[in-house]
């Protein structure tokens, strides 16, 4: 097998489901569904005065989309306080064909012409699933985490899945709940938009829901950083100044 089918990928993340191998060199995978999960609530972020420093004073460029594949391959290097990882080769291909389809996305993080840390996930409906960040430079991944949820509110969605809790995730607003609650979270966001009935599980009568699902638009957070002449040309393609992000983030809904 030399990807997962989309389909197959997809309707596991619909119910709650999300692959792991057990190392890298690990040729197969297995099906994760944690007893607890950790999301992070979108409007619960936590920006604190130096991670806001680092946004608005441009520390990093900041591009979603642009290298998918390097950021997984970037995910899946050893690094000293991480020799292995679960990102396998068959993970990686299978989430290049997801990404082709545009259920997947990655937001990325250059100094220069460096890619230095950044994100990718999954995306279904109106939840994002978070599958692996990296930093390669202090304060990366936190500058891509803040860019995602900004890019996540602008956009309609209503759930950041972050699968299991981290000290880094916590200090950023990163919660942990229970398997159960969780799925009626993300039955919730897949049924909205969709004029489904929500059952005491969150989902049409208590069940996954079925596709389509309403989907979140991605790139409406580009529009708030381009010229009316770039949108008109079509040629939004990059995260807006820092300063919004910032502004996105603090206000409340």
């Amino acid at each position: 097998m030399d990807t997962l089918d989309p389909a197959l990928l997809l309707s596991a993340y619909a119910q709650g489901l999300f692959p792991m191998a057990d190392g890298a060199d690990d040729p197969s995978v297995h099906w994760v569904e944690p007893r607890l999960r950790a999301i992070l609530p979108l409007d619960g972020f936590r920006l604190s005065r130096s991670l806001k420093r680092a946004i608005v004073g441009e520390r990093f460029r900041v591009t979603t989309d642009t290298e998918f594949s390097r950021m997984v391959t970037l995910c899946a290097e050893p690094a000293p306080d991480r020799p292995t990882t679960w990102i396998n080769p068959l993970i990686e291909a299978s989430y290049e064909r997801l990404f082709r389809i545009g259920h997947a996305h990655s937001v990325e993080c250059w100094q220069g012409d460096e890619l230095v840390g950044g994100l990718y996930g999954v995306t279904l409906g109106r939840a994002f699933f978070g599958e692996s960040m990296v930093s390669r430079a202090r304060d990366a991944s936190k500058v891509a985490l803040a860019h995602l949820v900004a890019r996540l509110r602008a956009g309609g969605w209503r759930l950041l899945d972050c699968q299991f809790i981290t000290p880094h995730l916590a200090s950023l607003g990163a919660i942990e709940i229970t398997q159960d609650d969780y799925l009626a979270r993300l039955y919730s966001a897949l049924s909205e938009g969709t004029g489904a009935a929500l059952g005491a599980g969150g989902g049409a009568a208590g069940v996954v829901p079925s596709p389509p699902f309403s989907a979140g638009d991605w790139g409406a957070l580009d529009a708030l950083g381009a010229s009316g002449a770039d949108l008109v040309a079509g040629r939004a393609t990059g995260s807006p100044p820092g300063y919004v992000i910032a502004q996105l983030l603090t206000k409340t809904s």
